[in-house]
């Protein structure tokens, strides 16, 4: 049997969460999914949404990121940031299950 080491996520990542979560009401989750499609075979689909009964809670200060057990082992041992550039601002998935990535940072293959 084969253990999945959940992912991790930044202090910077929940920090922005909560700024988010002051401008909304009620504060939402932020989920982290994985999908078909992209350019490179998968993509992240990262959103504000509710937690379903089945999904990964990762919690702290009252924040919380969701991952559903299907997008699970394709983020297993994944760092879930939040990353400030000149380009924008967003929260980040740095995979190390993904074998190439493609610009756009969405988008990646295993």
């Amino acid at each position: 049997m084969t253990l999945t080491v959940p992912p991790r996520v930044t202090d910077r990542a929940f920090a922005r969460l909560a700024e988010i979560n002051a401008t909304v009401d009620p504060p939402r989750a932020l989920r982290v999914a994985v999908e078909g499609g992209g350019c490179s075979g998968f993509q992240y689909d990262i959103r504000l949404d509710d937690p379903a009964a089945d999904d990964l809670v990762l919690e702290k200060g009252g924040q919380r990121v969701l991952v559903d057990p299907v997008s699970l082992p394709f983020l297993a041992n994944a760092v879930i940031d939040f990353s400030e550039e000149l380009i924008g601002a967003r929260f980040v998935v740095n995979n190390p299950n993904a074998t190439a990535s493609c610009g756009c940072g969405t988008s990646f293959s295993i």
